[in-house]
C-alpha cells in the first residue's frame, strides 16, 4: 500500500514535527528510522554516513522521515534524533514478519495444525537484534544534551535459511521437510543484505547488543510454543529463557 505508507510514515512524521514546532512546551522527538533506507547497500557495513539507496515505498518514506527530522532539528533547534535501527525482534513481533512467521510455524507444526510454512528468499541476510534492548537506545538518545543520529545494530548478519535451521532444529525437526518457497514472497526489488556498524552508539551512549541471534530465535520460539500450549520439557535449550 504505497500511498498509505507515504501518508503515515513520511507525511505523518512531518505532521508530528510541525506540531512540536508550534507547541508551547519543550518536546524531545525520536524518529524511528530503518535499515531498509540503505536498500541496495553502497557500503559494508552501514553507518550513519552511509548513503541511502532505498528499494521500497516504505524505505523511501523512511528516508523522507529521516531527512525532515534533520531539517527541523537544524532549522528550529529542536531536540529531534533519528535512530537507524536494524531488524529488532521479540515475541511481540507481528506474524507477517519472517522471524515470527517461522517460530509460529514451528509451534503450529508441533501442534499438528499444519505441516509446512511458505517463505521467499532464504538467502536474504539481516542484522537481527532483540527489540527490548533496542528500546533502551531510543530512551538513551532522548536523555542526551544534544540530539543526533545513531545506527543501532549487532554488527552480525544471518540468513533466513539460518533462522529456519535454528528454529526447527531446536525442537528436532528437519527444516527442509517443512519449508516451501512461494514466489509471491519475493520482493520486486530485493534487499540482499544489511549489516550495521554501531560504533557511534557504543562510544557515545555506551550501548551494545547483548542478546545473540541464536538466543533471540530460542527466546521467540519458546514464547510461541508456550502460547500454543506446547510442553517445553522435551526441549532443554528452550527452558529457562527470560521473556
Amino acid at each position: 500500500m504505497p500511498e498509505f505508507t507515504a501518508e503515515t510514515v513520511a507525511i505523518g512524521t512531518l505532521r508530528l514535527l510541525e506540531a512540536i514546532r508550534t507547541a508551547s512546551w519543550p518536546v524531545r522527538f525520536y524518529q524511528a528510522g530503518s535499515s531498509e533506507m540503505f536498500g541496495r547497500v553502497l557500503e559494508r557495513p552501514q553507518r550513519e554516513t552511509t548513503a541511502f539507496n532505498p528499494r521500497s515505498p516504505y524505505a523511501v518514506a523512511k528516508v523522507f522521515g529521516h531527512h525532515i527530522t534533520v531539517d527541523y532539528r537544524e532549522a528550529y533547534g529542536m531536540h529531534a534524533s533519528n535512530g537507524i535501527l536494524f531488524n529488532h525482534e521479540s515475541p511481540r513481533r507481528g506474524g507477517t514478519f519472517v522471524t515470527r512467521k517461522v517460530t509460529r510455524a514451528v509451534a503450529s507444526i508441533l501442534k499438528g495444525e499444519s505441516d509446512v510454512v511458505y517463505l521467499g528468499n532464504l538467502d536474504a541476510r539481516r542484522d537481527w537484534g532483540y527489540a527490548k534492548e533496542y528500546v533502551e537506545v531510543m530512551w538513551l538518545m532522548l536523555q542526551q544534551p544534544e540530539p543526533d543520529d545513531y545506527v543501532v545494530a549487532t554488527g552480525e548478519m544471518h540468513s533466513v535459511r539460518e533462522l529456519c535451521q535454528l528454529a526447527f532444529g531446536a525442537v528436532g525437526l528437519d527444516w527442509e521437510a517443512h519449508v516451501r518457497i512461494d514466489p509471491q514472497y519475493y520482493r520486486p526489488t530485493e534487499v540482499d543484505e544489511l549489516c550495521g556498524d554501531a560504533t557511534k552508539v557504543r562510544e557515545r551512549l555506551g550501548w551494545t547488543a547483548r542478546t545473540t541471534f541464536q538466543d533471540l530465535v530460542r527466546l521467540m520460539l519458546a514464547a510461541d510454543l508456550a502460547e500454543a500450549g506446547v510442553d517445553l520439557k522435551p526441549y532443554p535449550s528452550l527452558q529457562g529463557i527470560p521473556a
